[in-house]
């Protein structure tokens, strides 16, 4: 209702909240943060008060696997939903939506696996959404369990919703960073090996495909890695393998 203040509550909600997403952003601008997936379930663990365990599931190459999760009791309840097909974080993906089921043990839409999870995990209650990743290659969901029934309230599942968005936005920031170093990289080590091949083709005569091959013989024959012979070969001028100038 407009000209309505929020109470204390809600606006210590907010500062939360906003503290959690400003805390997420920093952890996956660091430079250490190679893992934007770790970061977004650790937060996820402790801003959730009674979750005691968070993880998310990416779906791939017609596979669901577990590519973050904060123990081991956690991943063995990712793959069960997987071992069935169906589960709420597997049924989040696929459906595109959230589910909150309150009580695994009689919830009728997972009767196996809230049976299982519960009695052999201690799990009864969840959260699970479907993160929106700004990349087709991979699509994932954010997971969160806690070991009573109906642990999550309202402002949970809200917690949890939005560190779901705002956390694919800034994993998909983070990965196309990563992807971008890695071409960087790539792209600077073909340049590497095209500059010996040049080298080896300007000095003994040979071809390029003899002069790539001369460059993978002495990798294979050092044990080295082909960029680094090539890396030692623009330095040098020269490639430590013994080969015979073929005559015109």
């Amino acid at each position: 209702m407009a000209g309505t203040t929020p109470t204390p509550d809600v606006l210590d909600d907010l500062r939360q909240l906003a503290l959690a997403f400003t805390e997420l952003g920093d952890r996956l601008s660091s430079v250490a943060a190679r893992a934007p997936f770790e970061a977004i379930v650790d937060l996820a663990l402790e801003r959730v008060s009674d979750a005691v365990g968070a993880s998310i599931t990416i779906f791939r190459r017609a596979h669901f696997a577990t590519v973050a999760a904060t123990d081991d009791r956690i991943r063995r309840a990712d793959a069960l939903q997987y071992e069935l097909g169906s589960g709420p974080c597997v049924d989040a993906i696929v459906d595109q939506t959230a589910y909150r089921p309150r009580d695994l043990r009689t919830d009728d839409r997972w009767p196996v696996y809230g049976k299982l999870v519960a009695e052999q995990l201690g799990l009864c209650s969840m959260l699970s959404y479907r993160m929106l990743l700004q990349t087709q290659e991979v699509v994932a969901g954010l997971n969160l369990y806690a070991e009573q029934p109906d642990s999550f309230t309202d402002r949970d599942a809200l917690v949890g919703l939005l560190l779901a968005t705002h956390g694919a936005q800034a994993a998909s920031a983070s990965l196309n960073r990563r992807r971008a170093e890695e071409l960087e990289q790539a792209l600077r080590t073909n340049r590497r090996i095209g500059m010996a091949m040049g080298i080896l083709m300007a000095r003994h005569a040979v071809t390029d495909h003899q002069a790539f091959d001369l460059l993978r013989i002495a990798s294979q024959n050092s044990n080295r890695k082909l960029a680094d012979i090539a890396r030692d070969v623009v330095d040098t001028g020269a490639l430590d393998v013994p080969f015979t100038r073929r005559r015109p």
